[in-house]
């Protein structure tokens, strides 16, 4: 699932392409928007709210959400897509510009006073205007029996935080994933790193934790299971916590809140980051 990095980079493209120019075709391909007709109407801009992707007309806002594979493209008009036709959830266009939206997880039309049903539930948006630490840090801290790597995860806590910045973070203050909450003494650290980090990639098409955007040389612990920590040459560990219900708070549907199949996998050094005793 894309970080909220990607998505803020997103938005800020479809921004320049669609604010303040009138839609002359929208085109939403999914049943209950199909008959929608937005043309004729400005877009007055489009934001991201954490991992959700908020496009406001006058009215409307039009509210995506990428899930694990969605993505948005952009075309001058009349050029050919780079993703197959039958992947487009939806097409908004203006006298330049074709704004796509492929394998979107999550679409939605609502009116703009109906915002709050879709991204009212969310923490302070670590890219956002609305970014206070410390009301993030009173989220997490509000159970304490909470692994760390999962709190992180909650967008409820705060938002914008996915799978990798979580690994990323965690390791370079040396916590293992699993540790209670309440056994962490260094979570404003953590919090204020993670949001150091989607500060410095959010320009970045290429993500890199450690400096270097050499490839293979991006990250200390994600995606490495097996391989020599940076530091200290241990094997990278990894593994699928049940517990970890990052996607289905993501959304805000918190009925499939215990969905192993949700998990996410965390990576972690066993000596950089011992697991916490009992």
């Amino acid at each position: 699932m894309p970080e909220g990095d990607t998505v803020w980079r997103t938005a800020n493209r479809l921004d320049h392409a669609l604010r303040e120019r009138v839609l002359t075709t929208t085109d939403f391909r999914v049943p209950q928007y199909a008959e929608i007709d937005l043309a004729g109407q400005p877009v007055t801009e489009a934001v991201s709210r954490g991992k959700h992707l908020l496009i406001r007309l006058p009215e409307v806002t039009i509210h995506s959400h990428l899930k694990m594979e969605g993505s948005w493209h952009l075309y001058k008009v009349g050029s050919p897509w780079r993703s197959p036709a039958f992947q487009a959830r939806v097409v908004l266009a203006n006298e330049h510009w074709q704004a796509v939206g492929f394998r979107l997880g999550t679409l939605d039309v609502v009116p703009r006073a109906g915002e709050e049903s879709l991204i009212g539930h969310l923490g302070p948006d670590l890219l956002g205007p609305d970014w206070d630490p410390v009301v993030a840090m009173a989220r997490v801290l509000a159970a304490p029996e909470v692994p760390i790597g999962e709190a992180l995860l909650d967008q409820r806590n705060l938002a914008g935080i996915g799978n990798l910045y979580k690994c990323e973070a965690l390791f370079l203050l040396g916590v293992h994933p699993t540790t209670p909450v309440g056994r962490v003494d260094v979570v404003a650290q953590v919090i204020d790193k993670a949001q150091r980090l989607l500060v410095a990639n959010k320009q970045r098409p290429e993500q890199t934790t450690t400096g270097s955007t050499r490839r293979g040389q991006t990250h200390w612990v994600y995606a490495r299971a097996g391989q020599a920590c940076r530091r200290c040459g241990t094997k990278i560990a990894s593994e699928t916590f049940a517990t970890i219900r990052d996607l289905a708070r993501d959304s805000g549907h918190t009925s499939r809140a215990d969905n192993p199949s949700q998990a996410r996998v965390s990576y972690w050094c066993p000596t950089c980051q011992p697991a916490p005793t009992t």
